[in-house]
């Protein structure tokens, strides 16, 4: 939603298709980094299991490289790898037919025709009981490009909220935010006739998503001060470089958990393991990607193509 709130903002005054070409290299870059970055830690872990669990591991090699390297999962849905690296290829799909639209002065469509596609979305993930739908959805089409119109269409708009709304749009987070916890719980334990002590997946996007998710940004935008005097503008700047990641943290902890079993300590099951797991792939992925930084392979704020060079030099620097 943000990305296509400044989308619309930047491109009413330049050129759409210039504008997109820019964000198209940028996201690529950064997908292009989340990859190289978890392929050789997903590919060293899947050997680790599979020499665990006696399995071949040639075999498991051969295996997840064809995985890795599958077309459509690798350039469209973005899970080829991880499936937590689908938001990249998703935000860049969906701001090419954004552009489309705005190149063909149809923006005005953007709405309704992302609505329709999202309601599909949400049919095929979380709300499987009512149609079954035959093909993949978590994608930019049904998903991505509904938040990202969302954005676009709140700028086009020229509509701005103001402060003195901004206690009605900070109750109406929270309440939405309730609704969202409740809808979760209802799909994950009363539908599926589960209990609190059962593991249950829920599909991340709901009806109550949406809901929350524009309440809490027209919040934001209420209060453009918010947070100025904190030290939350500055870690702004590597909030895309925890995201992507933090997937190759989460799996490289999670596969020495699994070894650890294997040798006798139970230490998933354990409080300190809840409660740590989060704080340790935040500020894992943190410190992995201000390492990348430093050593020249990516620029923050700019290019995360990794450049050879530029390790080369940091290394004759040490």
């Amino acid at each position: 939603m943000t990305s296509g709130y400044f989308f619309a903002r930047k491109i009413a005054h330049c050129d759409p298709v210039a504008y997109f070409a820019e964000r198209a290299a940028t996201i690529s870059s950064i997908y292009v980094f989340g990859l190289l970055l978890s392929a050789p830690v997903f590919l060293v872990g899947w050997v680790v299991r599979a020499g665990a669990e006696n399995r071949d591991i040639a075999s498991t090699v051969a295996l997840k490289l064809t995985e890795f390297v599958s077309p459509l999962a690798l350039l469209y849905y973005g899970n080829s790898v991880s499936e937590i690296l689908w938001f990249l290829p998703a935000l860049l799909f969906s701001l090419a037919i954004i552009c489309s639209f705005a190149v063909f002065d149809a923006t005005k469509y953007l709405i309704p025709i992302s609505l329709g596609l999202h309601v599909v979305g949400l049919l095929g993930s979380s709300y499987t009981m009512f149609v079954d739908v035959p093909f993949e959805v978590r994608d930019a089409l049904f998903f991505g490009l509904f938040y990202t119109s969302l954005g676009y269409a709140l700028h086009s708009s020229e509509w701005r909220p103001g402060p003195d709304r901004s206690a009605l749009f900070l109750g109406a987070t929270v309440l939405f935010g309730a609704l969202h916890l409740g809808e979760r719980y209802v799909l994950g334990y009363v539908v599926t006739d589960e209990t609190l002590g059962h593991g249950i997946y829920t599909s991340s996007y709901t009806i109550a998503t949406a809901l929350v998710t524009l309440s809490l940004f027209l919040f934001l935008l209420s209060r453009p001060t918010l947070g100025a005097r904190t030290p939350l503008p500055d870690l702004g700047k590597y909030a895309v470089g925890v995201y992507v990641a933090h997937p190759a943290v989460l799996f490289a902890l999670e596969t020495a958990a699994e070894v650890l079993e294997g040798m006798g300590y139970e230490i998933q099951t354990t409080l300190l393991w809840h409660v740590a797991l989060t704080p340790a792939t935040f500020f894992g992925a943190l410190l992995v990607y201000i390492g990348a930084h430093r050593v020249g392979a990516i620029e923050i704020g700019g290019s995360h193509l990794p450049g050879v060079r530029s390790i080369g030099k940091y290394v004759q620097r040490q």
